[in-house]
């Protein structure tokens, strides 16, 4: 996986063509929805073929989201992926607790990446993040927060959202990825919601559909404006040690050299 992953494409898992589809889309990593994308009475089915699928390695790391950790299909699913060299981590869907993510961290070796959906689990959002050294990042399922929270207007989940961003950070995890703009359609909206959330401190986004990901990595991307600047602060810092003042008036000092790093460590993805 890249060191900073920007796309997320998930695909249902009862569809394996789509799944060989979205394999070359061209997404950093491909989550198999086994889920909510997936009827209750094709859990089975979709199980089955996203094994199948998973039993050798792929050409895109490949995480699956399998059922609640408190649901009636969530012991199968780990059953039968927790260990093939296909799958590169488990999106854990519905965490409310850091027990739940322990209970299925001692079951597999994978990398686990917990959701986190309602107003219970924002409120755990730091000590889920903090859960067990398996868990390598935490992210929000919109859909959910927005029906258990009642919300309307999207401001209205500029909280929860900055919350999950700093528990992220807090446990010492990655920036957390924006969930899924649901109008595949229309892509000028989608562009302008991941400004949003980069301005917020999300990192990349989750996308369903291979359209969405070219938008959705140019949002997150630095622009040639921000590189320059970066360029800059690293050269500066090369030559004095210690805060200084850059001619055009900017500060500089460790934090702003780091996040000057981090720019050009994204750039490097061009």
């Amino acid at each position: 996986m890249r060191p900073f992953p920007l796309t997320w494409l998930y695909v249902p898992g009862d569809r394996p063509h789509v799944v060989a589809k979205a394999l070359a889309a061209g997404a950093d990593v491909v989550v198999v929805d086994l889920e909510d994308a997936v009827d209750p009475d094709r859990k089975e089915y979709a199980r089955a073929a996203t094994a199948e699928r998973l039993g050798e390695a792929q050409p895109v790391p490949v995480h699956v989201r399998v059922n609640a950790p408190d649901g009636p299909w969530a012991a199968a699913d780990l059953a039968a992926l927790a260990t093939l060299p296909g799958v590169s981590g488990l999106r854990l869907p519905k965490v409310v607790s850091p027990h739940q993510v322990r209970q299925v961290a001692v079951s597999t070796p994978l990398p686990l990446y917990a959701l986190l959906e309602s107003a219970l689990a924002i409120e755990h959002a730091y000590a889920i993040a903090g859960a067990h050294s398996s868990l390598r990042g935490i992210s929000l399922g919109e859909a959910d927060l927005r029906a258990d929270l009642g919300v309307r207007a999207d401001a209205g989940l500029d909280w929860p959202r900055s919350r999950v961003i700093v528990a992220a950070r807090a446990a010492g995890l990655p920036p957390p990825p924006q969930s899924v703009h649901p109008d595949i359609r229309d892509l000028d909206a989608l562009a302008a919601s991941c400004a949003r959330g980069r301005a917020l401190g999300f990192l990349g986004r989750a996308a369903i559909h291979p359209r969405q990901l070219p938008v959705i990595e140019r949002a997150y991307l630095p622009t040639a404006a921000e590189i320059e600047q970066a360029e800059t602060v690293i050269k500066a810092a090369a030559t004095t040690e210690g805060a200084q003042a850059l001619p055009d008036g900017r500060f500089v000092d460790a934090a702003v050299v780091a996040a000057a790093r981090r720019t050009l460590s994204l750039a490097r993805r061009r």
